[in-house]
C-alpha cells in the first residue's frame, strides 16, 4: 500500500506505522461517505464517535492527527484534488500537569530496594542518564564508551540520536552488570533472567512490571518515567543549564525542558532569596538616605 510505503519513507518507526494503519483502517471503516467526501463537519462527528467510546483526550487527539496526515498524503503525494478536512480547531484542549519527580529520601528508599545487577543498573540508567524505558529496552553493548564514561543513544524519540554520561554510580551500577551478565548472542544489553524468555532482551513491558514491583515493595508512586523527571529536576536545582537538559534529555523543544523549571522548587527558593537580598540591601541604603535628608 502506497501509505504504508510513504509513512516508512518518513522514517516513522514500525511502531508508529502500525498505529497510523490501524487508526486510518478504524476511520475508513466508522465512513458513511467516500473519503473525497468528508468535511470538516464529519470529522467533528468522527471526534463525537472517539468521546463516546470513552477514549482518552490525548489518544483521540492522536487519531485526529493520523486522519490529518492520512488526507496531507492524498493531496501532496496522490494529487487527490481535495481539502484537508481536519482543522486546528479539532485538537481537543489537554490538561498539562507538572512533571512529577521523587525527593532524595524516595529516591533512597526506592534504590533501597532494588535487588540484582540487572535492575539496578537499568534504573539506574534512567535516574542518572534520562533515559526512556524503551531507550534502556533497545540499549545495545556497541553504544557504551566506558573509557569516556558515556551512551550514544541511536534511534531515540523521534528517530534523533544523542550521547549521554554516565554518573560514578551509573558506571559502577553498568560494570558490575555486564561482569554477571550470562552470555547472549543477543547485542541487546539486559537480558530476561529467569522463565521460558531466559537469555532474550528484556522487553519495555518487562522492565516496566519490574518497576511496578519496586514501587510497592517500596510503598512509593514511582514509575520509569519519573526517574527521567527527577534527574532533570535535579539538575536544575544544581544549576545546569537549561539548553544542556534539553540535550540530556533529547527534548525537541526547550519549552519541554523548561516545564521542569515549574517544579524545580529549589533554584526557584535560592532566585528567589538572592534577589530579596539585593531588594532589602537597596531598601536599607534607601531608608538610610532619606532619614540624613
Amino acid at each position: 500500500m502506497n501509505w504504508r510505503r510513504y509513512l516508512k519513507r518518513r522514517n516513522c518507526s514500525p511502531n508508529t506505522i502500525k498505529n497510523y494503519m490501524n487508526t486510518i483502517k478504524a476511520f475508513i471503516i466508522w465512513l458513511d461517505v467516500p473519503v473525497e467526501n468528508v468535511t470538516h463537519a464529519k470529522v467533528s462527528h468522527y471526534i463525537d464517535h472517539l468521546m463516546r467510546k470513552r477514549l482518552k483526550p490525548k489518544t483521540i487527539n492522536c487519531n485526529v492527527n493520523s486522519v490529518r496526515q492520512f488526507y496531507h498524503y492524498l493531496r501532496e503525494e496522490e494529487h487527490v484534488s481535495i481539502i484537508n478536512p481536519v482543522r486546528q480547531s479539532h485538537a481537543l484542549k489537554m490538561p498539562k500537569p507538572l512533571p512529577r519527580h521523587l525527593r532524595d529520601e524516595q529516591v533512597e528508599a526506592f534504590f533501597g530496594v532494588v535487588k540484582g545487577f540487572r535492575d539496578r543498573a537499568m534504573f539506574m540508567l534512567m535516574l542518572r542518564c534520562g533515559l526512556r524505558v524503551e531507550e534502556v529496552a533497545n540499549l545495545c553493548l556497541g553504544v557504551l564508551d566506558f573509557k569516556q564514561q558515556k551512551i550514544i543513544i541511536e534511534d531515540g524519540k523521534g528517530s534523533k540520536d544523542r550521547v549521554v554520561y554516565m554518573s560514578n554510580d551509573a558506571f559502577l551500577a553498568m560494570a558490575g552488570y555486564l561482569r554477571v551478565r550470562p552470555p547472549s548472542k543477543s547485542k541487546k544489553i539486559f537480558l530476561v533472567e529467569k522463565g521460558t524468555f531466559r537469555g532474550n532482551p528484556i522487553s519495555i513491558r518487562g522492565i516496566q512490571k519490574r518497576m511496578e514491583y519496586y514501587a510497592h515493595k517500596a510503598k512509593l508512586r514511582v514509575s520509569c518515567h519519573h526517574l527521567r523527571h527527577t534527574m532533570a529536576t535535579q539538575l536544575l536545582n544544581a544549576d545546569a543549564d537549561l539548553c544542556t537538559i534539553q540535550d540530556l534529555l533529547g527534548h525537541s523543544n526547550v519549552k519541554t525542558t523548561q516545564r521542569y523549571c515549574r517544579v524545580s522548587n529549589l533554584k526557584v527558593q535560592r532566585d528567589y532569596s538572592k534577589a530579596m537580598e539585593v531588594i532589602m540591601q537597596r531598601t536599607v541604603c534607601s531608608q538610610n538616605k532619606g532619614s540624613y535628608g
